[in-house]
């Protein structure tokens, strides 16, 4: 069995400049062009994933813009796989359970963006179809987000959602510890 690196929507649309940017998200693009090239370096799998919204309503992730475009810290090379999606799980309506388990992987190490959206619900996805998931915390990025007429800060959402996934849901790990 296998393991593979999933990197899910570290796209232009959400650095400065674009369309929807993150807190922090050039530091954890650093941390995932680490983690890509331990995992390029052992000769395991790398999945990019990107969305594309294409909704009347979309705001950011639009068809035929610079901001679908995968971040130059993580770009695809020759045969390396990419999804594209349009939901915020990365493996609903897409190939990617059926590439993942044609290659015999069974252990995945997610990464990207947002940690609150489109990685929460691909580890929750992968860990329900049985891969062993481990997320690279340091490698993620997120938002500040509204609830209850209060602004939750990026950080204590990006904070949240990983300790609700390490609490009994995924591993969770800094690069280094991942990548070696």
């Amino acid at each position: 069995m296998g393991r593979a690196l999933v990197i899910v929507d570290m796209q232009q649309d959400y650095f400065p400049g674009g369309a929807h940017p993150l807190e922090g998200p050039e530091e954890a693009a650093l941390a995932a062009g680490r983690l890509l090239d331990s995992f390029r370096a052992a000769g395991d799998h790398v999945i990019h994933v990107r969305h594309v919204w294409d909704e009347e309503e979309a705001t950011f992730m639009r068809p035929g813009t610079e901001g679908v475009d995968i971040h130059h810290a993580v770009s695809p090379v020759d045969g390396e796989l990419v999804i594209t999606k349009e939901h915020p799980n990365s493996f609903r309506e897409t190939v990617l359970e059926e590439e993942l388990r044609a290659r015999d992987v069974d252990e995945l190490v997610v990464c990207g963006m947002m940690t609150s959206m489109c990685v929460d619900a691909t580890v929750r996805a992968a860990v329900d179809l049985g891969f062993e998931t481990t997320v690279a915390h340091d490698a993620c990025a997120t938002c500040e987000l509204e609830f209850d007429g209060r602004t939750i800060p990026a950080a204590a959402v990006h904070s949240a959602f990983l300790a609700a996934l390490a609490d009994g849901y995924a591993e969770v790990a800094a690069t280094d510890e991942i990548a070696g």
